[in-house]
């Protein structure tokens, strides 16, 4: 291989062949994203109905926010960021690699909190990780956010672990999720943990690894959550945590528990979870599954009730969780894995007569919210129908000359030989096309 050849293989700017993706940043194509978009719709609307309010966050921010944020030794920081210098000014800038840190960004410049002191919002968008690219795990991925800030007690916690499941429940993934919980305590609480935590695991010096090395004394805690089987032992036999709450922190934990268990939310304690972010204290969670291989969590978040002081605010309270969406839709496809359509129609017209009134057709249908394609081109009846099969519609209706001059139309099932194909009015159209909506298109009115 020549030079240049070699130049274009890294750059990905071989004239010669068309250029693709970026590892690990995938294309959502037309046959996937009306999926998303259901899912999306549904979420938006359980966060509304708790009293969630949308805010929209940059992609890019200064890259001191994740460093003060997510702490500089972690595995996001050290190995995972997306970070680059603007080549005006020079400034360190990164992609963001999580939501929250911007959201209190964003409460904090502008103040949010001077007028409204208890705050509920969520977000939705892509994030970006350095990750080594597998299934459900992609460099750059999206994720669903909600944080409420102002609110200290255990009944918020319990309150968005509540609309957590009542959104399993909407989108048919209930069965495959389990929740764990646990608690960090405050910081003097960790102090003390941490402190006899290094002495146990000093003591087992010869069986650490190097990243248990590494960590050893700058984030022991996060040895604890080691996906290494020769040390699983080790920590499973290593100072807990829950043995050196407080009676504030306790309380708070206890409160979570019995809150979750009259609102009828199963879980399990896991003194193991200890998340992957500085900025956690308290309750701790994650939605787990067995379904999906490695990548098993969909769901995570806690309490973070230093961060808004930490980024510059007065002292907030502050709790929050992100789900990550590929995860959630691999689990939904497990449920239903063919693709299910909402109600579409093909509107095939031939005549002049049959034309202009198909295009005041094609405007009621879609006024009456179902989507409809309008046959553009011209061509047979016979050309058009077979259009309108490819093109994944549920039905065609049928437009000419005679179906003009009676005011009926031919209501054809593409995908449902028993229906055959009917001569209707157009209030008779609406009606059977209502009566067709499919199960997601359901849920996302429940």
């Amino acid at each position: 291989m020549t030079e240049k050849n070699e130049t274009a293989e890294k750059t990905g700017q071989d004239e010669r062949r068309p250029l693709q993706s970026v590892r690990g940043m995938k294309d959502i194509l037309p046959e996937e994203a009306g999926l998303w978009e259901t899912v999306e719709g549904i979420a938006r609307d359980c966060f509304r109905r708790y009293g969630y309010r949308p805010i929209r966050l940059p992609i890019v921010e200064h890259t001191a926010l994740f460093t003060r944020s997510i702490g500089e030794v972690t595995d996001i920081v050290e190995k995972e960021m997306y970070s680059f210098h603007d080549q005006l000014s020079g400034t360190p800038l990164t992609l963001r690699p999580e939501g929250t840190a911007g959201c209190v960004r964003a409460v904090v410049e502008h103040g949010l909190l001077a007028s409204a002191p208890i705050l509920r919002l969520y977000y939705l968008g892509p994030m970006f990780r350095h990750e080594n690219p597998q299934k459900d795990r992609y460099r750059q991925f999206y994720q669903m956010g909600v944080e409420a800030f102002g609110l200290s007690g255990p009944d918020i916690d319990a309150e968005q672990i509540v609309l957590q499941a009542r959104l399993w429940a909407r989108l048919g993934v209930a069965k495959h999720l389990r929740l764990q919980l646990n608690t960090l305590g405050d910081l003097n609480e960790r102090q003390k943990h941490r402190a006899d935590l290094i002495a146990y695991l000093e003591r087992h010096a010869e069986h650490l690894d190097e990243d248990a090395r590494r960590r050893l004394h700058s984030n022991p805690l996060r040895i604890l959550d080691t996906k290494n089987p020769a040390l699983q032992e080790i920590c499973a036999q290593a100072p807990r945590l829950l043995a050196y709450l407080n009676e504030e922190s306790r309380l708070h934990f206890e409160e979570l528990q019995r809150l979750l268990t009259e609102a009828g939310v199963r879980f399990e304690i896991n003194p193991r979870l200890v998340r992957g972010l500085d900025y956690y204290n308290r309750s701790v969670f994650e939605w787990v599954t067995e379904r999906l291989g490695a990548q098993g969590t969909v769901c995570a978040g806690g309490r973070y009730d230093g961060l808004v002081a930490q980024l510059g605010g007065k002292p907030a309270p502050a709790c929050g969780f992100a789900i990550g969406l590929e995860r959630l839709l691999s689990l939904m496809r497990l449920e239903a894995p063919s693709k299910e359509e909402s109600v579409t129609v093909y509107l095939a017209h031939r005549g002049a007569a049959a034309t202009s009134w198909a295009f005041r057709v094609a405007e009621q249908l879609r006024d009456a919210g179902i989507a409809t394609i309008l046959h553009c081109g011209g061509g047979s009846f016979k050309a058009q129908l077979k259009k309108a099969d490819a093109s994944g519609a549920q039905f065609a209706v049928i437009i000419g000359d005679d179906e003009a001059a009676t005011g009926k139309v031919q209501l054809k099932a593409l995908r449902d030989a028993a229906f055959g194909q009917q001569p209707l009015p157009l209030e008779g159209v609406l009606a059977t096309l209502r009566e067709c909506t499919s199960p997601h298109e359901q849920a996302l009115s429940t």
